[in-house]
């Protein structure tokens, strides 16, 4: 018999030295739980030799009165009801701070099969915890920047799915946050957006280079909102290919720019286009007329004795004439008409697709309209009238210029010739 145990002896000390290199923590106890075995690295940690670990518990040999409940009902379930158990343990190590394992305990039994102690084995996990636990501290501290952030902050993946969204998109979207990651763009606005916006992130995933412009998109609740978008591309550690973008709302900037030129365009008294807006439009026109072969009309109008009005009645009670007139051309006019105050009584008519003798016809309506019209309420005894030349853009004609001058020549004569009439050049 002890010939076996000392021909098993050399056995035993490989299998210990293997056990003492493996770089697990790895233990027996008995039913007590007191050690039966211990590793180098469960000695070094315990800072005993193993002479002094074997027969104690755990709590004998780090100095301590009890363990934590949870431990030892791991223990029990271990010893006591043959479970199998892996989890996560923290433990206090004496001149140490605690330490942080992953240990899977299962039941130790006999050569019958009866449990008669524990076999452990722990991974010192401390320092990922530790990593795992700055990790989380500072997404949180990014989230809590990018949240507060006034812009829209996202990232898209290869397959146009969403991986990060801050609160921002998710008001954007009208959705928490939970319910856009992992999904599909196309699922979160309309197709037609989705597709043009992934074009974008495509050139940026296969040029690598950043992307900067204005981009448009309806929110949660169905109203354009306008965005200055930069989108740049990004590979994770894995070599995912993806986008991180960050739109900014320039809505009310936008707006302003609109109303701005909008302002630019517009006569603010009468709210039809001003000069230099209508020879934009004019000269739009005429190159789609030359290109099509279309006619071209024009109309320019003048109205009659107007400084007598501002001179008699005041510059107040001529706004509201100008206005009134205005207000009477337009239900005449059609949606393609061109109408456009050019000097301080004067005004243009441009339409497209007009033969002269419909342009006459046009001239004379508004013509007898204004002659019919009470311009001012406070004023019944107020009437006026407006002189109108009518011309048609002809073959000969090398530009828009010709066909203005030749409208108002139209309109010099019909002054010349008493006012309140139509002259046709």
């Amino acid at each position: 018999m002890q010939d076996n145990a000392a021909q098993l002896e050399p056995a035993l000390d490989s299998y210990r030295l293997l056990l003492d290199e493996v770089g697990a923590f790895i233990y027996t106890a008995d039913l007590q739980g007191r050690y039966t075995y211990a590793n180098r690295l469960v000695l070094e940690m315990l800072g005993r030799p193993l002479a002094q670990v074997i027969g104690k518990t755990f709590a004998e040999c780090v100095g301590v009165s009890a363990l934590d409940e949870t431990i030892d009902d791991t223990d029990r379930r271990v010893m006591h009801d043959g479970e199998t158990i892996a989890r996560e343990e923290t433990h206090d190590i004496p001149g140490d701070q605690a330490r942080t394992f992953w240990s899977v305990k299962k039941p130790l039994r006999d050569g019958e099969g009866r449990i008669v102690g524990l076999l452990g084995i722990s991974y010192d996990i401390t320092e990922k915890v530790q990593l795992e636990a700055r990790l989380r501290e500072k997404k949180t501290l990014l989230d809590a920047v990018l949240d507060h952030v006034d812009a829209l902050v996202y990232m898209k993946d290869a397959s146009r799915h969403f991986r990060y969204a801050n609160q921002r998109v998710a008001q954007m979207f009208g959705l928490p946050v939970e319910q856009i990651i992992d999904r599909l763009d196309s699922a979160l606005m309309p197709h037609e957006a989705a597709d043009r916006f992934w074009a974008i992130d495509q050139a940026v995933i296969d040029s690598q280079q950043p992307y900067a412009a204005e981009v448009s998109l309806p929110d949660a609740a169905g109203h354009l909102r306008h965005f200055w978008s930069v989108i740049v591309p990004w590979v994770d550690a894995e070599g995912v290919q993806a986008v991180v973008g960050m739109s900014t709302d320039i809505t009310a900037l936008h707006e302003l720019q609109e109303e701005l030129q909008q302002q630019a365009r517009t006569d603010s008294l009468t709210g039809c286009a001003n000069r230099r807006r209508f020879f934009e439009l004019a000269e739009i026109e005429y190159a789609r007329s030359r290109r099509h072969g279309s006619s071209l009309s024009l109309i320019a109008i003048d109205i009659d004795h107007f400084k007598q009005i501002n001179d008699h009645y005041g510059h107040p009670t001529g706004d509201l004439v100008l206005q009134d007139f205005v207000g009477c051309c337009r239900g005449i006019l059609r949606e393609i008409d061109i109408f456009a105050r050019t000097g301080g009584e004067e005004f243009c008519i441009l339409l497209p697709c007009a033969s002269l003798d419909a342009a006459r016809e046009i001239s004379e309506r508004i013509r007898t309209m204004t002659m019919a019209c009470q311009p001012v309420d406070a004023l019944p005894s107020l009437r006026i009238s407006a002189s109108f030349g009518v011309s048609s853009l002809g073959t000969a004609d090398p530009d828009f210029q010709v066909l203005f001058a030749r409208a108002d020549r139209a309109l010099y004569a019909a002054k010349q010739q008493g006012r309140n009439r139509t002259v046709v050049l």
